[in-house]
């Protein structure tokens, strides 16, 4: 089908496109269809429940319904002729107008309302070419019906039916405060105009349909799928923008105009969704355009069967564009959109799932070149192929994400790259993530000889593979490769599993790269507290957290422990731990800290809330640190049971730095004198660093910090308190709302 047979698809009574024969055409009405005239207005109404007036003047209907109220009224007939009016006055409540007789409702004049209107008709509603509709509230049009006891308790609404009537708009349909929702079995045609801009502007087809409220969502979902289609040639342009046509077609075709433009409001983000399921497809031919009220942003998601781009026109501007189906192979249509998308700054993310029994594979058979700071990634149910002759390159600094088995469910996903990619002319970052059991082929990569790692990314290179960590068995399997590099595919849940530390039985230090991906490993219980033993010079862990450890160390030759690694002399960035660690198991003068033990390299963004309960000493972060801390917090209790035991909210000692950080959790031990609200003794404390002295219980630092610089917890709620810390978006502390001390912005946003 292309954009210029649409309106051939009906019988072919005439080919005059007049008011009456287009809407006879797209309705699929017989030539002896009954004419609208103009002087039509809806005859036989009558309220069913709640109450209110109708009245006809001449060529206008009024409907007054009291106050806000909900009343449904049932119909003979609901039409309105050309030069006609019907006002519905209900304040700011609802009136559902049901079509009881055997004719389709056909708008060709003015329908007014100050709240919501329903209009349902099995036979089908069509709002005509100089057809008006305006409303303060909802608008709602369907061939589907519903409940009135659901409808008078204003609640959700489930829609069903079998009609095979089309809902159509040529005209005009607008909601001033309101939402513009079209419902059908079969098909819902949009060749007009539809505004909403302070509500969400859907369509959905099934015989199936849930309808509820949200203020920041869409509304509407698609429980029963029908197979129909969705025909957009018109405009569309709301706060949000949803088309569901599950199993179906969804044509979204407007040449180089924007066909669909979700705007955003203050509190709807820009979004525009079109599901057609994983049996559906959808056309596209126009673009598609969304941001948030600050023009920024916006997002555009598409789930689908097929994917199919029809011209030239198909763009979409927006922040962030998901695509996601069961499998694809790029053709010239899709690299063209893609290119002209990422070049408009529109970061896009394809997913394939392997639905339908497909492979789940990802082909990129055509180039996609680019320049900018937009990004790519391309994830694959199962593996990921870049084709001979295909190059995927970056002018600017965006990045490309090359990703096998996205479920992470160990499937062997596999990367190949037969082609080549290009990033000698950008700055940003290109990551290949397979599965251990996959492979990983790297061709042609083109780095960039001046690119420098942004700082606290904890990046060593520009391009990089990655095998995926999806289980503990994963986890645990690093050991065999303490050089490799890796990431977390997902969250993992290590509960019950006998994980032994990494290198520790080796005496091999970790000197690859972990990435967590934002991830988290939760209830590990490592047999000697460390998920690693040592990180070397050159290692890094990063952007991950360990959650609800819990062990006990026999703390090897008295070697200083901690829940994330014994010692590092690397870097560790954006960490987090909790849990509880102590040193209960023989292990008489255990030293022990929340995330290391002792810190010869660099800790930056990270934190813990562990409970660290040691026998010599203990440090909230870490035991020892000889390297720096920056941009760091311990919030758990430390305490030490030792007769010489003592402690520190953030470190237990060192000669190290630490900057812009702080400690909030209780700090005791044995012996009362041997404790500090940030270490038990230490130097190189700048005066950015801080500690609640109220929950710590300690008036003084413990190191070389002024007693002002121990805070109350009303204090530690203000970031005022907090000399030359960030808080702004582009800084590495937030205060989220009701909080009693910072946290670090990427736990608020990841």
């Amino acid at each position: 089908m292309s954009p210029n047979t649409l309106s051939m698809r009906a019988p072919h009574c005439t080919r005059r496109l007049s008011a009456v024969s287009l809407i006879v055409s797209v309705l699929g009405l017989s030539c002896a269809a009954p004419v609208v005239a103009a002087g039509v207005l809806p005859q036989g109404g009558a309220y069913v429940s709640g109450n209110g007036s109708i009245a006809t003047s001449g060529d206008t209907l009024t409907v007054t319904q009291p106050g806000s109220t909900r009343g449904v009224i049932d119909w003979n007939r609901f039409s309105i002729g050309r030069n006609n009016t019907v006002n519905i006055n209900n304040g700011n409540g609802a009136t559902l107008n049901r079509v009881t007789g055997g004719t389709p409702s056909m708008i060709l004049g003015k329908l007014n309302a100050t709240g919501s209107i329903y209009l349902i008709n099995p036979q089908g509603v069509v709002v005509g070419p100089q057809g008006v509709v305006t409303t303060g509230g909802r608008f709602v049009a369907s061939t589907l019906d519903t409940d009135n006891a659901s409808f008078m308790a204003g609640g959700p609404l489930t829609f069903s039916g079998q009609s095979t009537q089309r809902v159509v708009n040529l005209g005009n349909i607008g909601s001033t405060n309101g939402d513009v929702l079209l419902i059908a079995a079969s098909e819902v045609d949009n060749y007009g105009n539809i505004s909403a801009p302070n509500g969400t502007a859907e369509i959905a087809v099934g015989n199936k349909v849930l309808l509820q409220d949200s203020s920041s969502s869409q509304q509407m979902f698609v429980q029963t799928a029908s197979g129909g289609a969705i025909v957009n040639t018109g405009a569309i342009e709301a706060a949000q923008v949803n088309l569901q046509a599950v199993d179906g077609n969804i044509y979204a075709l407007a040449g180089n105009a924007d066909v669909l433009r979700a705007t955003g409001t203050a509190v709807r983000d820009g979004h525009v969704w079109l599901v057609a399921g994983p049996k559906g497809q959808v056309i596209l031919a126009g673009n598609i355009a969304a941001k948030n009220a600050d023009g920024k942003g916006g997002t555009v998601d598409m789930d689908t069967g097929l994917f199919t781009f029809w011209g030239d026109f198909a763009k979409v501007v927006a922040g962030q564009w998901n695509v996601t189906l069961p499998a694809y192979t790029f053709d010239n249509g899709a690299s063209r959109s893609f290119t002209r998308s990422l070049n408009d700054g529109t970061s896009i993310s394809m997913t394939t799932t392997g639905a339908n029994g497909q492979s789940g594979d990802l082909v990129a058979d055509q180039s996609i070149q680019w320049t900018g700071g937009a990004s790519l990634a391309l994830n694959a149910a199962h593996s990921l192929t870049v084709s001979p002759g295909v190059t995927l390159s970056n002018q600017g600094s965006g990045a490309l994400t090359l990703r096998a088995d996205a479920a992470s469910v160990n499937n062997g996903g596999s990367i190949t790259n037969n082609g080549t990619i290009d990033w000698s002319q950008s700055t940003g970052t290109v990551s290949a993530l397979y599965d251990m059991n996959g492979s990983y082929t790297p061709g042609t990569l083109l780095s960039n000889s001046t690119w420098a790692a942004p700082q606290y990314s904890g990046l060593l290179t520009q391009i990089t593979g990655y095998k995926l960590v999806n289980t503990a068995d994963d986890l645990q399997s690093i050991a065999n490769d303490m050089s490799g590099n890796y990431a977390l595919g997902r969250d993992i849940d290590a509960t019950g599993y006998a994980f032994k530390t990494l290198g520790f039985a080796s005496k091999v230090q970790f000197s690859g790269q972990f990435d967590g991906m934002w991830h988290s490993v939760s209830h590990i219980k490592p047999d000697t507290d460390a998920v690693f033993s040592d990180i070397a010079t050159n290692g890094v862990v990063r952007d991950v957290n360990i959650l609800d450890a819990l062990s006990g160390t026999y703390a090897p030759s008295y070697k200083p422990d901690g829940i994330l690694a014994m010692s590092n002399y690397g870097l560790i960035v954006n960490t987090f731990t909790s849990g509880y660690v102590s040193g209960y198991s023989n292990a008489s003068g255990a030293t022990i800290g929340g995330l290391v033990g002792t810190n010869y390299g660099m800790i930056a963004r990270s934190g813990s809330n562990a409970t660290v309960y040691a026998d010599s000493g203990g440090g909230g972060l870490v035991f020892d640190n000889e390297g720096t801390i920056t941009q760091s917090y311990a919030t758990g209790i430390v305490a030490a049971n030792e007769s010489r035991g003592s402690s520190g909210g953030l470190i237990h000692h060192g000669n190290g730095t630490v900057t812009e950080s702080f400690a909030s959790g209780k700090v005791s031990a044995f012996n009362l004198v041997t404790v500090g609200g940030v270490c038990e003794y230490c130097s190189g404390l700048g005066s950015d660093v801080y500690w609640n002295k109220e929950t710590t219980g300690q008036a003084q630092s413990g190191g070389n910090l002024p007693a002002s610089n121990g805070l109350t917890t009303a204090q530690m709620s203000d970031p005022k308190s907090f000399v030359g810390w960030n808080f702004g978006s582009d800084g590495a502390w937030a205060m989220p709302a009701g909080a009693t001390h910072p946290v670090l912005r990427w736990q608020v946003e990841h």
